[in-house]
């Protein structure tokens, strides 16, 4: 394991964008009717999963880690195992933490490899840790530490892994629960990461309160959702070195050089938006509190539509054909069903 340079770059740069919203009532689940190849179909995958976080599809098999530090590796008949990610530290027992982030390498078919983002119970408190896995013959064990160290707090830890669509890899971390810490240039609170397999990093952006979903659109446009201070969630286009306010400014409020969501939830609603795909145009986010898939129109930042009854969704995922989600009923702040939580998918997403 090597230990790495820290590189910390800023380019506050300023801009703004409007955003227009439009409520739109549920989506009714049409798993039991006859489809005619138009109609969207929302059907269970799998089920029992133990608050799961983040979704990866290679083939036909799933692996979705799981806050307790196992990875669930779902076959084509939905059948679930459940693998320890041998982690080389003790998983913090902080509110909203564990094993988080997760993606598999490009290649994974050969390199059996994939990054992880973890909070573990260092000497002080909790830290954050991005680390590779490899997937033996036996199970999954850690092998190289990337980044280590990155201190946390009771809530707010961040934990979205994510490539863009050139490979490189993108870390969002929160501000744990200290909002100073998101503008202060000695810090990786309150920020979203670059990194690279050389084991070189950077701050991307700042500003940020607990940025949780990440997605790039066919132009390469990248996207991140953020919960905000009660209310005010966000979605934002995410440009490099510019500054997306927390904790000076918040909602739609304006500050010179520093930038306004694409949408937000506004002071009166709590979506809680965690993880984050594009998909055929659109946007989709996981909303915990709002407990639903959250569909968004990127060009004016519309909410066209909430996909409900499922209690919350934690992370979003696209195959390009197929919208998939993950409910986390079971992570101590939802009301767990049979069989909860479940891996879903959005047959024919968007159509009528």
């Amino acid at each position: 394991m090597r230990k790495i340079a820290v590189v910390l770059v800023f380019l506050l740069m300023g801009g703004c964008s409007d955003k227009t919203e439009e409520a739109v009532g549920p989506v009714e689940d049409r798993a039991d009717q006859e489809q005619d190849g138009l109609k969207e179909e929302i059907r269970e995958i799998a089920a029992g999963l133990q608050s799961p976080w983040s979704i990866n599809r290679l083939g036909d098999t799933f692996y979705i880690s799981e806050r307790d530090g196992t990875i669930a590796e779902i076959g084509p008949d939905g059948s679930v195992r459940r693998l320890e990610a041998g982690l080389s530290a003790p998983l913090s027992d902080a509110s909203e933490a564990g094993l988080m982030g997760f993606v598999l390498k490009p290649g994974f078919n050969d390199n059996r490899e994939a990054y992880a983002y973890y909070t573990y119970e260092g000497e002080s408190g909790p830290v954050n840790r991005i680390v590779t896995l490899r997937r033996g013959d036996s199970g999954w064990h850690e092998t190289e530490i990337h980044l280590d160290m990155v201190m946390s707090g009771p809530v707010h830890h961040g934990g979205r892994l994510a490539l863009s669509p050139d490979g490189t890899l993108f870390a969002t971390v929160g501000d744990r629960l200290e909002p100073g810490t998101a503008q202060n240039p000695d810090s990786l609170n309150g920020k979203i990461l670059w990194l690279n397999e050389a084991g070189e990093f950077k701050v991307y952006t700042l500003g940020h309160r607990n940025p949780q979903g990440l997605a790039w659109d066919e132009e390469g446009m990248m996207y991140a959702t953020e919960h905000g201070q009660s209310a005010n969630d966000e979605l934002n286009r995410i440009e490099e070195g510019r500054n997306y306010g927390w904790p000076v400014i918040q909602g739609m409020e304006q500050r010179e050089g520093m930038e306004r969501p694409l949408a937000t939830s506004g002071a009166d609603e709590t979506w809680a938006p965690s993880g984050l795909a594009y998909h055929d145009g659109l946007l989709y986010a996981g909303a915990l509190r709002g407990e639903a898939v959250l569909v968004f129109d990127p060009g004016t930042g519309s909410l066209l539509r909430r996909i409900e009854g499922y209690g919350r969704v934690r992370d979003v995922f696209s195959d390009g054909d197929s919208i998939y989600f993950i409910t986390n009923n079971t992570d101590g702040r939802g009301t767990p069903r049979e069989g909860d939580d479940r891996l879903m998918e959005i047959r024919h997403p968007g159509s009528d």
